[in-house]
């Protein structure tokens, strides 16, 4: 009878050493983290634009439900707070593109709640003031992609007010011209986003005719040649595809945030360049959104404003993709 007790609690003590012994995925924290920022001073809106230069954030435009707006507002991301800057002199404008190109921030296009908009503006952080230049090259267009890298600024894709467009212009701010730039081999479409690491850039999303675009693109702008690379859908447990998401470059990594498929969506997804693979990490803390915009200054992210249905937001959330999450803070 003894023995038989000491063999059970024998098998009892291997049996818990097996269970405490093994940990699980539920056990391990999840990485990325979010803390909230100080809430944005102006009218809660969605489709604004956004640019960073240095560590100043700028936002501006965007529609509210009810109006087109055109105030502008720069965010101190040290500082952690607003100041409301020289109104935007064009009309009040929802799903323009703006861009940062070496000291100068660069707004133009969109639709102002009947027309689709073909002008263009630059911005003198320093005066605090805008200047008309060139009209946009491709004429009218809306929910286009953008970015600014070595000296030159970029638009392209979007909507003209009859067709979903794939064409790309660049732009010299010396000479204050366009040229159409050609080689883009993706597909149409209407609010994609970007961002750049080491001087490339990263294209993806978006939407034409109701499907979600799967296609990802790397693009030098030494070369001016867009490579192909893995699709967003490539891996059975990526779920990246959507439109109307937000693109920013943290620390060498790239990151698309919250955006629309089927719904607005909080989720985030990381992209490592030497890998050409994705990870997902934790979702934003906030509401979840679609029509955001972001600021990245290279080490530092932020999702701001927005909208969730009608619900127009005012928030803004830096994100900490390298942290353990943490729901107290």
């Amino acid at each position: 009878m003894k023995n038989n007790k000491t063999l059970l609690i024998l098998i009892l003590s291997i049996t818990s050493i097996t269970f405490t012994g093994c940990s699980t995925d539920d056990d391990e924290e999840d990485r990325g983290n979010w803390q909230e920022r100080s809430v944005f001073d102006g009218t809660p809106r969605s489709n604004a634009i956004s640019f960073t230069i240095g560590d100043f954030g700028y936002m501006g435009t965007g529609y509210d439900g009810d109006e087109y707006l055109n105030d502008f507002w720069q965010y101190n991301i040290e500082g952690n707070y607003w100041v409301q800057k020289a109104d935007f002199p064009g009309l009040g404008r929802s799903s323009a593109s703006g861009f940062a190109i070496d000291d100068k921030g660069y707004v133009g296009v969109g639709y102002d709640g009947d027309d689709e908009l073909s002008d263009f503006w630059a911005y003198d952080p320093t005066a605090n003031s805008w200047t008309q230049k060139a009209n946009f090259g491709g004429g009218v267009r809306r929910a286009a992609v953008e970015f600014g890298i070595n000296g030159l600024g970029y638009i392209g894709t979007g909507n003209d007010g009859d067709n979903d467009k794939k064409d790309f212009w660049k732009y010299n701010p010396l000479t204050d011209t366009w040229s159409e730039l050609v080689g883009f081999g993706g597909e149409k479409r209407i609010d994609a986003t970007s961002f750049i690491i080491n001087d490339k850039v990263y294209l993806g999303t978006g939407v034409s005719n109701g499907l979600y675009k799967v296609d990802f693109w790397e693009f030098d702008p030494t070369t001016e040649v867009w490579t192909r690379k893995n699709d967003i859908d490539e891996d059975d447990d990526y779920s990246i595809t959507r439109s109307n998401a937000v693109g920013l470059s943290i620390d060498g990594l790239g990151y698309i945030a919250t955006g629309y498929y089927g719904g607005a969506v909080g989720t985030i997804w990381e992209y490592n360049p030497t890998l050409d693979e994705w990870e997902e990490i934790s979702a934003l803390e906030g509401t979840v959104r679609q029509d955001a915009v972001a600021f990245s200054n290279g080490s530092k992210g932020y999702v701001l404003m927005g909208r969730t249905g009608s619900l127009y937001l005012d928030d803004i959330y830096e994100v900490f993709p390298q942290d353990d999450y943490d729901d107290e803070d």
